[in-house]
């Protein structure tokens, strides 16, 4: 039996909120601290892009695990755990040079950052369920507001000669703030019926939507992992206002998601994700072909605004479709 806190309360919509805006925030306080680790440790390209597999790799072993626990021990507590998983990090990533320090603390921040965000939208799916109305895009939208949030504060501390490490400390001050606020609205106990296995191979439908949002999921990693070292080696851009790439591409996402349930409900899913999606391939050509740091920034912002509303769009599909529980 599924044993779920009142998941259309206002307090775990408020939870639900938060949590979003934590796991946004958290991943793009990232971003503008990645040239300072490649300077730091004398990093090349091939090198550096190694490196942030480590951030992908936790990821990916961490949100199975993160999706299973959800479905039998609820939410409340994985998110709990895996933010302070990424407030114990994020020092290490802001100061050290020692390499094998920074695989581990960068894998370990990448399953923090992956469970939060598998964990907070299971969560999603069942309050957007249990209040019967469209809200994915507006959850989504905080998360957008947190990378935007998360990428001005630490650009602009940078920018004011703050260090990366004394960067890092506000970033985790303010987690815990946030966290200590969510955490009384997200769910606790059972996601899943006790009879439903605890992992499953996606298939039929859930795959081929498993397959398009990792294709998004690529044209985000490279706004939130790359631009910063894009506009720094390529286009020249002082080091400490390498953060405005994923301004750029965070501002138009988080106005797209604001906005996205007023468009899901007079746009038929489809058209946003072909829309979206095209609209992102060209973001992605003018960031790539043309070699003017402004047109950059221009590509970045029609990235953003492309990708907006299809990931929403296809996690509320997830949570409509009747072959895999939303927890798998």
């Amino acid at each position: 039996m599924i044993d779920n806190s009142r998941p259309a309360s206002a307090l775990a919509q408020r939870s639900t909120r938060l949590a979003f805006l934590i796991v946004g925030f958290s991943g793009a306080a990232w971003a503008p601290l990645i040239p300072y680790v490649k300077l730091r440790c004398g990093l090349t390209d091939a090198h550096l892009g190694l490196l942030l597999l480590c951030l992908g790799m936790g990821s990916i072993i961490a949100m199975p695990v993160a999706g299973s626990l959800a479905g039998r021990f609820g939410c409340r507590w994985i998110i709990a755990i895996a933010t302070l998983s990424v407030c114990c990090t994020l020092p290490v990533l802001a100061s050290s040079d020692f390499m094998p320090f920074l695989v581990a603390a960068l894998a370990i921040f990448g399953a923090g950052v992956g469970s939060i965000d598998c964990v907070i939208n299971v969560q999603a799916v069942i309050v957007e369920r249990a209040c019967q109305k469209t809200m994915m895009s507006g959850f989504h939208g905080l998360f957008s507001v947190g990378g935007l949030l998360g990428a001005i504060s630490v650009s602009g501390l940078l920018g004011f000669g703050f260090s990366p490490m004394q960067a890092s400390l506000f970033v985790i001050a303010l987690l815990f703030l946030s966290g200590g606020l969510a955490l009384p609205g997200l769910l606790t106990g059972r996601t899943s019926s006790g009879d439903e296995p605890s992992f499953a191979m996606p298939h039929g439908i859930v795959l081929a939507i498993g397959i398009m949002c990792c294709i998004v999921f690529l044209a985000e990693g490279a706004a939130i992992d790359w631009s910063a070292v894009l506009l720094t080696t390529a286009r020249h851009v002082n080091m400490r206002y390498t953060g405005l790439g994923y301004v750029a591409f965070a501002s138009t996402m988080t106005i797209g998601r604001l906005l996205g349930d007023w468009l899901v409900r007079r746009i038929p899913g489809r058209v946003l994700v072909t829309g979206g999606s095209l609209l992102a391939a060209l973001g992605m050509l003018l960031v790539a072909g043309v070699p003017v740091w402004q047109i950059t920034l221009l590509g970045y912002a029609l990235v953003g605004a492309g990708c907006a509303n299809v990931v929403p769009v296809l996690y509320s599909a997830i949570g409509r479709q009747a072959f895999m529980p939303e927890h798998l």
